[in-house]
């Protein structure tokens, strides 16, 4: 099965040269401005599209394994040049890159494979992420990412703020801090017309209410959390900076690859007990992983470095969540919701794998050919459990754009 992208993935460099272009191409609409430096010193670029006080706030970047939004950006920057109406009475704001610092990490901008995009992965751990560290850290620790971040939301004080994110291998979904009436519609139309599944019962949404297939509203800051042993909470991330002026977010995750297990709403026959295997599995899997780093340690001592810190972070993730999945009961019972819970079990140790194999290949580790060897075994065995297919880059980015776009219109009739 050939899995080959047709299109690349454009650089932090690439993005902002593109917005520069596009700034100096009709500089009585649009300006481009650093808002903040990375925790290495790069530079955080804000592209501004009109002058309307009723603002919206476009994130990209803010995981680096999550390629889309770059791309979705871009696109969206030209379509609201293009198209008046979208700017009537709105100004858009398009922060680049969240963590550039990451993206430099990130290696794949074109993936050949599952197994291609593994080898070159990079997620930091939660409190090195910019939407995430606020659920994790003390107001004075938060990353200089973050602080721009939210910077950006103060001054603009949007009505929605989009954060552009994505999935390796599933379907499309929206997570909203709110509610949009009318959204779910559009985006299933759109999600249909592009050949990409909707990921109906996401583990990420694990509990949450749903506004339309695909369509999950947060919950309550009181209500209790599906996962107890996650350390991060969404209601604690940037996304509900814009509550404090009365504003919203929604959060649009377009696959890389698509699967129809993820699309499927029929009642599974035994949610629980399938939840079970997989949290065992989820322990055989990190516990091997557990065993390279072990019989690693000699050759990593005083290694350090985010790639080393992200692998054990996610390895520490696996026992909690492993119980979790042991003994609460599932939060949907549906096909989608079980196959989706296998994909995050898959995930979870080979992300910590991949990124473990990279730091052994830089120290010459006699482990590294065998972690090698895991990484493409699970990476080609989650390909073929889930019947991954490409999704075309202009698929992936149009259904991104239209979700956008859709978003931003109802959010405003609900604003008004």
């Amino acid at each position: 099965m050939s899995l080959l992208p047709q299109l690349r993935y454009p650089t932090v460099s690439q993005l902002v040269a593109s917005a520069r272009s596009l700034a100096a191409h009709r500089p009585a609409l649009c300006t481009l401005r650093q808002v903040g430096v990375s925790r290495a010193g790069r530079p955080l670029h804000l592209l501004s599209v009109g002058h309307a006080r009723r603002a919206v706030l476009v994130v990209a970047g803010a995981h680096a394994n999550e390629p889309t939004g770059g791309p979705t950006l871009l696109a969206l920057a030209e379509r609201v040049l293009h198209e008046r109406e979208l700017r009537s009475d709105t100004s858009w704001h398009f922060l680049l890159c969240a963590d550039p610092d990451g993206a430099s990490l990130h290696v794949t901008p074109a993936p050949r494979s599952l197994l291609d995009y593994h080898l070159g992965f990079f997620r930091p751990a939660a409190e090195e992420q910019p939407e995430w560290s606020p659920s994790v850290l003390p107001p004075d620790r938060l990353p200089p990412e973050t602080l721009a971040l939210t910077r950006v939301i103060d001054e603009l004080r949007p009505y929605l703020q989009v954060t552009l994110h994505g999935t390796d291998l599933g379907g499309s979904w929206v997570q909203l801090t709110k509610d949009i009436p009318g959204l779910a519609e559009p985006f299933a139309k759109s999600a249909a017309e592009l050949h990409i599944p909707v990921e109906t019962g996401a583990s990420d949404a694990a509990g949450w209410s749903a506004s339309g297939p695909g369509v999950h509203v947060m919950p309550s800051p009181g209500a209790g959390a599906a996962y107890p042993s996650m350390p991060d909470d969404a209601r604690q991330s940037t996304w509900y900076r814009t509550h404090l002026y009365g504003g919203l977010t929604a959060v649009v995750e377009v696959p890389m690859w698509a699967s129809d297990l993820v699309d499927d709403p029929a009642p599974h026959p035994a949610p629980a007990a399938a939840i079970r295997r997989l949290a065992r599995r989820l322990l055989r899997d990190g516990l091997e992983v557990e065993r390279v780093l072990r019989d690693a340690q000699p050759s990593l001592e005083g290694v350090e470095g985010p790639l080393l810190r992200a692998a054990k972070w996610a390895l520490d993730l696996v026992p909690g969540l492993a119980a979790d999945w042991m003994h609460t009961p599932p939060a949907d019972n549906t096909m989608a919701y079980v196959g989706s819970v296998d994909a995050f079990g898959r995930r979870l140790p080979l992300r910590a794998a991949a990124m473990l194999l990279r730091v052994l290949q830089e120290t010459d580790d006699r482990a590294a050919p065998r972690l090698e060897r895991l990484v493409a075994a699970w990476s080609n065995a989650f390909a073929e459990r889930f019947r991954a297919r490409w999704v075309p880059l202009e698929h992936q980015v149009e259904h991104q754009s239209r979700t956008v776009v859709l978003a931003a219109r109802h959010a405003r009739g609900r604003a008004a």
